[in-house]
Parts: structure tokens; sequence; C-alpha cells
């Protein structure tokens, strides 16, 4: 029987194959879809369930800049508008076209910001059909979490899970000293920013330490200093103007108690994360299956930063392991970037391509019981 679309399941499978993709082994009410507008980008994943994983079926990514201007003027400007209705018309198409039932669309920093933040979402609604949900800082640290869960070591007692956006930077300090080992990965699965904070149960569970979400990420940071021409001195200015914001985050007053400690753990999933990664690499095309999962130390990340800088725009608008899309946030990022690793210094710091989509999918998937007990990692691409 033809779907509502009026697409026969023939004609999707024979699309599916012809983008590459493997067409849907389920039926179109069983694929899942997120979608995540953030200051920069509009992204979204369209997934099937793959056992304890998930397997992408389409996905879509474009930089909207949405947030242009916004630390300026404190309202979405009338083009960035218009780019993101655009780009959230191309995912209503997709979203008709494979008829997905199961969805979440969300909404994060430059919404939230905004001043004509909820009229702008009432205008997407009207264009597109798509209604978009604005979550709370809370959600956004605690989805990325959920994306990142896998990439937890087992010997790990004490993680910090970073995500840096577009316009803002969310810190989660988690303490697994009172979780067994074999099951943390569950453990940081299960968290609730919201619930839990420092007075969070302690024997069996997870305990979030400190949370943070300050109002700072890639975008809003380079608009702040951008009339800075000398690049090292915006860098520096942009590395010590984060970190104060981070007065009020402190997971442990003693810092000395991380010294020596071998199950320290630190995550990082962003696009600033991923690229440095790619830069350290010397990939000359971006490719994930390289890039999530791996460990850099800090050693390996000052080389590229210092790398970056001395660059200069044009120099890295031409590299083709950055990219021109990200050439020129890339130096807020890796501001960011730096400071928290001279703050909480690691050997090794944990690189995750995956952030507020994979969370929902992993999120939605788990609350409609369609994944199996996770054995490993969590989704496929």
């Amino acid at each position: 029987m033809a779907q509502k679309t009026g697409v026969s399941a023939q004609e999707r499978s024979k699309r599916a194959r012809s983008r590459g993709a493997r067409a849907p082994a389920q039926a179109p009410g069983e694929l899942y879809a997120a979608l995540d507008l953030g200051t920069n980008s509009c992204r979204m994943l369209i997934a099937a369930p793959n056992g304890a994983q998930f397997r992408i079926v389409d996905a879509f990514a474009k930089s909207v800049r949405l947030g242009a201007d916004l630390e300026r003027t404190g309202a979405l400007s009338r083009p960035s508008i218009e780019r993101t209705i655009r780009a959230l018309q191309v995912c209503a198409s997709k979203l008709r076209k494979l008829d997905v039932r199961h969805h979440r669309l969300v909404a994060t920093e430059a919404c939230r910001r905004a001043s004509n933040g909820a009229s702008f979402l009432s205008q997407v609604r009207r264009r597109t059909g798509l209604e978009l949900e604005l979550i709370h800082p809370e959600e956004e640290a605690r989805l990325a979490v959920i994306s990142c869960a896998p990439l937890v070591n087992p010997t790990s007692a004490q993680v910090l899970v970073f995500d840096i956006g577009g316009g803002s930077t969310e810190l989660v300090w988690i303490d697994l000293t009172d979780v067994p080992v074999h099951a943390r990965v569950d453990a940081v699965m299960q968290l609730d920013i919201r619930g839990q904070r420092r007075d969070g149960l302690r024997a069996g569970h997870a305990r979030i330490v400190d949370f943070i979400s300050v109002p700072l990420g890639v975008a809003t940071l380079h608009e702040r200093f951008e009339d800075v021409e000398d690049e090292s001195a915006r860098f520096a200015l942009m590395s010590w103007f984060f970190e104060e914001q981070l007065s009020k985050f402190t997971p442990y007053q003693d810092i000395d108690v991380l010294n020596g400690v071998a199950d320290f753990q630190m995550i990082g999933t962003s696009g600033t994360v991923t690229t440095v990664a790619a830069a350290h690499l010397g990939l000359r095309r971006y490719d994930r299956r390289k890039v999530d999962g791996i460990s850099l130390t800090d050693t390996q990340i000052e080389a590229v930063i210092t790398r970056l800088i001395a660059q200069g725009p044009e120099g890295r608008r031409a590299d083709p392991s950055i990219g021109r899309d990200r050439a020129e946030l890339i130096v807020s990022g890796a501001a960011i970037l730096q400071t928290l690793l001279r703050i909480w210094p690691t050997d090794k710091l944990g690189v995750a391509d995956r952030g507020l989509r994979e969370g929902m999918l992993l999120s939605m998937m788990s609350r409609e019981g369609a994944l199996l007990a996770a054995k490993g990692g969590t989704h496929g691409g």
C-alpha cells in the first residue's frame, strides 16, 4: 500500500541506494529523526534501530549562522532567519518523504537568548510545519552526555564532558566512584542533570558533581572580540574572558585532588574538537570513522592550535583539514578548548563526533524499547 507521501517503498529503496546508503530495513513508521538547531548550524539525522545501535538512513547539515550579530543586537536578523528557514524546509521535506513518525526537533542557545526567539519559532511552525522545542541548557548537556556515554572508559571514576557549541558551552563533571566498573557506561546514560546536581544519589549511581552552561560558544565569543586585529592578542583575550565565566563551576575546590589520579577522563564533543583532531591527523577530507573516539594529548592539541594561529585567516581557509566553513570560528573554539585544558590538564582528551542528535536518537529509541541491551558502541553510520 502506498505511504502518505505517495512514494512507494520500492522507490524509496531505489533513492536510498542512489545516495550510497543502505535502504532501511524497518517500515517508515519505525524511523527516528533528531534535529538540532544551534547558533551556527542546523543538523538532522534520520536513523533506524539496529540491535543495540542505530543505522543512519539520511543526514542533513547546513551552516545557517542563525546567531550572526546576536551578540551585538540581541536579536535574530532577517537574513539569518531566512537562511535558517530555507534549511528547515529541506529538513521538513525529508521527514515527509520518509514518513518519519518518531522525532524530536530542538532549538538551543540562539533562540534562548534572542529577543525575537519566540517569534522566530512561530514563523518556523507557520512556514515549515515543524514544531521546534526550545530546550534548557540542562537538557542540552544531558543529551550531549548521553551521546558520549559509550566513550567513557570503565576504569574512569571522574569524567568531565564538555560541549562547545555556537552560542554556549556546557560542562558536566560526573563522579562514578561508587558505580561498579561494568555498569559505568549505563550509569552515564541514565544521568539526570536537573534532578541530581551536587546532592544526587551516590550508592551505585553516577553523581553530577557540578554543571554549568556558559553563554559563550564559538560564534558569540568570536563576535565579542572580532574588532581585535592582532590574532594572538585576540586569542589570549578570548581565553581569558572565557575562563572568567567559569568562576561558578567548582566541581572540586582543591584541584590537587586530581593530581596523579589515573582515573580522570575528559571528553569533548563539538566541531572544534573534531576539527582539531582532523587537523592533527592531517585529513584532507574529513572522515568521522578516523576521528570519533580517538584521544589527543595536550602536546598534540597545543601543536595544532599554534599552527592554526600562525596560518592566519587565509591559511586556515586554504587548509583542507579545517575547511572554509570552520576557518573563521576555529580560533575562538580553540581558545575555549585551550582554557579547559589549562584548568584541568589531562594526558588524553577523548574526541567525540557526536552530540545532541545522537543523544536524542538514543533516548527516543531506548524509551520506545527499540534498542537491544548495549554491548559496546551505540551507533553506526
